[in-house]
């Protein structure tokens, strides 16, 4: 633009001083406009020079921002793979470990499972040795034991009235075990299970007479009670589960000899006998599996149970 400018004022200037002149006076105005036109052919120049020098300054400017953002482009690169060289570095310190720490846990947990299988297999072998102890006892007792006096004797050990004493043809004594504790009570359990009670009742009897002092005594003792029970002898049945309470207190079968205690006495008409054994129960054992059954019973008396409870396995 400048630059027609500065060629539209030379044109003129040029054609005013070729132009003849007809008067004198024009030749002080055309000298004015010439003045004007190199004024501002200056005017011009120096615009052209400072756009010049603006331009300049601010290609360095751009030129400046460009480095400027290579630059920034070359930290973030560096930023950026450091930063992933640092998350690289941690997964190796953390997760490896981690990796270890798993796989030892697992370990850990196969060693439990096998101490825990070995602890039942121990259990198992203590449970066996203690049985054979028993059987080893009982062997010992029956070795001990006097021979019975030869047949044809007479009183062995007559008193002052000439008491007898064991007379020919009389058998040994019946506190002599027949057969191992073990043996005698799964025969007897056999036989109760297979509906042979009379033959399971005597067997029960006979567990109870050579091995009372057992861990299965209380067993013995409430299944002759059920049996009882469950031919309708609820007299007797009442008689034997007392013994289970009073002779074996705190037992597995505490609860129900209790249970079954009450149905037996509600069976012959002691209504109130009976309901205080099953509040008993309710007492002792709320979370035993027959508390619910105790409160059927009590509900079906007339009565409220002690608590409300739902059916829990023991």
């Amino acid at each position: 633009m400048y630059r027609r400018i500065l060629v539209a004022s030379a044109v003129a200037a040029a054609f005013l001083w070729l132009a003849p002149s007809p008067l004198a006076a024009a030749n002080k105005d055309i000298e004015e406009l010439q003045r004007d036109v190199a004024q501002l052919q200056d005017q011009v120049k120096q615009l052209q020079q400072s756009q010049d020098r603006q331009l300049a300054q601010i290609q360095v400017l751009v030129q400046q921002s460009l480095n400027a953002a290579n630059d920034a482009t070359k930290s973030v690169a560096v930023i950026q793979s450091s930063l992933q060289q640092s998350l690289q570095n941690q997964e190796n310190k953390v997760v490896t470990p981690v990796v270890g720490l798993n796989t030892r846990i697992d370990q850990m947990s196969q060693d439990v499972r096998t101490l825990q299988q070995a602890v039942s297999d121990l259990t198992g072998m203590v449970s066996k040795i203690q049985a054979q102890m028993t059987d080893l006892n009982n062997a010992v007792k029956v070795m001990q034991a006097p021979a019975p006096p030869p047949p044809g004797t007479g009183s062995a050990a007559g008193g002052p009235m000439g008491a007898p004493g064991m007379g020919m043809g009389m058998a040994p004594s019946s506190g002599t075990p027949t057969m191992p504790a073990s043996d005698l009570y799964a025969n007897a359990n056999h036989d109760r299970q297979g509906g042979k009670l009379d033959l399971a009742l005597q067997e029960f009897s006979d567990y109870l007479r050579w091995y009372g002092n057992t861990d299965l005594a209380p067993n013995a003792q409430y299944y002759i009670a059920s049996i009882h029970a469950s031919q309708g002898d609820y007299d007797s049945a009442i008689r034997e589960y007392d013994m289970v309470l009073e002779k074996y207190p705190d037992n597995n079968k505490t609860a129900d000899a209790l249970y079954g205690k009450g149905v037996a006495l509600t069976r012959v008409g002691r209504r109130t006998d009976g309901a205080r054994e099953f509040q008993e129960l309710v007492k002792r054992f709320p979370g035993s599996s027959l508390t619910g059954q105790a409160c059927t019973q009590l509900t079906n008396l007339g009565l409220k149970c002690p608590v409300r409870t739902g059916r829990r396995s023991r």
